[in-house]
This record gives structure tokens, sequence and C-alpha cells, in this order.
């Protein structure tokens, strides 16, 4: 079995990241939202979907939509620690996106089962991700730390490596990262605007859904 791969259920990060050509961003503050939040995104083409576990409300909201939303795949962002993946994973979570990387977190989701997408921003992180056994990160902060040009030039020593850039992404430059041959998708906010959650425009989500699961890659 692969490091990135739970027993049992056949999911790797890689799945994760080939599904779509979007990973959306989500940061939920009422558990009420959850579950139609996430039909909308299914209903336009995005399954696999990342609650970040930066709200109280977190942790609920992923076990609401593993209950009600079976054509979802849910996993959690923002894991910082090993606590972090012990509790994504009693809730529901069948894959971890973390903003950076340590060993321990690598560790925890490893013995957990969980596929963890792990963050990083230097040459130097992507090294340590890889001795532990992750070949599949997720670029972060994307933007700030480099953006296309750092992708291009990582193509040379890490050709091994597949990436998901995330952080200022967008609609407008989406497709540029996708062009890229090491990207297998991007993640990005903008396919679930806070005014939309708030106001329960969830046909808007699923037409905003709809145009990023049809971005060329």
């Amino acid at each position: 079995m692969a490091v990135n791969e739970r027993p049992g259920s056949g999911l790797s990060a890689l799945d994760v990241m080939r599904d779509a050509p979007v990973l959306p961003v989500i940061v939920l503050h009422a558990v009420e939202h959850a579950v139609p939040l996430a039909r909308a995104l299914v209903a336009g083409g995005i399954r696999m979907l990342e609650v970040t576990l930066r709200t109280p409300v977190a942790l609920a909201c992923i076990e609401a939509i593993a209950r009600d939303v079976p054509q979802a795949v849910i996993g959690a962002g923002t894991v910082r620690s090993a606590a972090d993946a012990q509790a994504a994973s009693l809730a529901g979570a069948r894959f971890a996106v973390s903003p950076g990387y340590t060993h321990a977190v690598g560790r925890a989701c490893h013995e957990l089962g969980l596929p963890l997408l792990p963050g990083v921003a230097t040459g130097s992180e992507i090294m340590a991700a890889q001795e532990d056994g992750y070949t599949e990160l997720k670029f972060f902060p994307a933007m700030q730390a480099g953006g296309l040009a750092m992708l291009k030039a990582w193509g040379g020593p890490f050709g091994d490596v597949t990436f998901c850039p995330t952080g200022g992404i967008h609609a407008g430059n989406a497709a540029e990262f996708l062009a890229l041959s090491n990207v297998a998708c991007v993640g990005g906010s903008w396919i679930v605007p806070t005014d939309a959650i708030r106001e329960g425009d969830w046909a808007r989500i699923e037409q905003l859904a709809r145009a990023a699961s049809q971005l060329p890659r």
C-alpha cells in the first residue's frame, strides 16, 4: 500500500487531485450550510471537498457532509497537528490537506490511513515530504511563494512531484497553472464565495463549480 492511500478505501492523494481541476477551499461558519453547499458543488461536477479546520463548526460540518452527501468525498484542510488529523478522521474525513509539512503530521496521517496533501513552499520542504513518502503536494501560498515561475523551476529537480497550487488562484489565472505538466489541480475559494454561502445562493455555487469542473488541463 502506498504511504498516501487509505486502507480499504482505495483513495489516494493523486485520486483527489485528478478528480476535478479545482479543489475547493471551504470555510464554513454554520453547520446548516454544509450539506446544501456540498450538494451544490457535487451537482456542478466537484466531488472532492476540502473543509478547512478554521472555525469551531468545521468538524461538525465534515461529519454532516460525510453522513448526508455520499456522492461527495469530504476532506479536512488546515490540518496542522496529529490531533487535527485524528479529529478529522473520526469526523469522517477521507483525506487531509495541511498548510505546511511536519514529520508528525505526515506520520499521523500515514498511521490513520488518511491520504495527505502536505503544503510546501520551498525545495527543502519538498525534500522533507518526499523523505516521508509524499510526492503529491500542495504548493502554498502559491502566488506569494513564486507562482508559475516557481513551479516551472521545480519541474527540473522535482520532476517526480505533482502539485496542487493554492493561494491566490482564481478563475482568471487557474488555466495557466493547470497547463503546467507538474500540476494536477488547483485549490481555490472562488467557487465557494463567502457571500453566496451566507445567503444560501446554492444555484450560484453550482454554476461556479460547473465552470471550474470544465477548466482544461
